[in-house]
């Protein structure tokens, strides 16, 4: 029923669709070695040695605060987010959350330790993952972070408020 979907999720399914198209575009990613040191392969949308071999970058915003920028190039696509933070307790808990990750980004093999500036969080994705890993499941896996990500904040948020509320109502009934 139309009318129980919020306007939140209304917005999010086609944000998230957009995403994946372009993700799933972008994921043709081919072995290419270095045109400057010889047996050397370096993701070239980090290196940015050669314009050639660099794809236009791409925004998908959902808002002015939340988007995701893809970058692509012959060998590896950088995929970086910026997660919605309406207030300062979801900046806060949106930094927290995202420093978590990154100081275990060994475990998430695509994850960068540093994000791009102006965004949160960034994935890089080489041609060595699409060999080793199926392209539908790193989409997949993209996709789903940034639906749980929302969720994250959001119920950590609600705990947030809810225990605040509790530590002012104990220190209330003192007066």
């Amino acid at each position: 029923d139309a009318a129980a979907v919020s306007p939140q999720t209304a917005t999010l399914r086609p944000y998230l669709n957009a995403v994946r198209a372009t993700l799933q575009a972008a994921l043709c990613l081919e072995n290419f070695s270095s045109q400057v040191v010889e047996r050397h392969n370096k993701p070239e949308v980090e290196v940015r040695s050669s314009k050639e071999l660099l794809l236009q970058p791409v925004i998908i915003s959902r808002n002015e605060k939340e988007k995701v920028l893809i970058e692509g190039s012959i060998n590896s696509v950088r995929v970086s987010i910026a997660v919605k933070q309406a207030d300062e307790i979801e900046k806060i808990l949106c930094h927290k959350f995202m420093r978590f990750m990154m100081m275990r980004a060994e475990n998430f093999f695509i994850l960068r330790r540093k994000p791009v500036e102006g965004y949160d969080i960034s994935f890089l994705i080489t041609n060595f993952h699409t060999e080793q890993m199926y392209k539908h499941k790193l989409v997949d896996f993209v996709i789903h972070f940034m639906e749980e990500i929302d969720k994250e904040i959001s119920e950590m948020k609600l705990s947030v408020n809810a225990r605040a509320r509790i530590v002012a109502e104990e220190f209330l009934k003192n007066f």
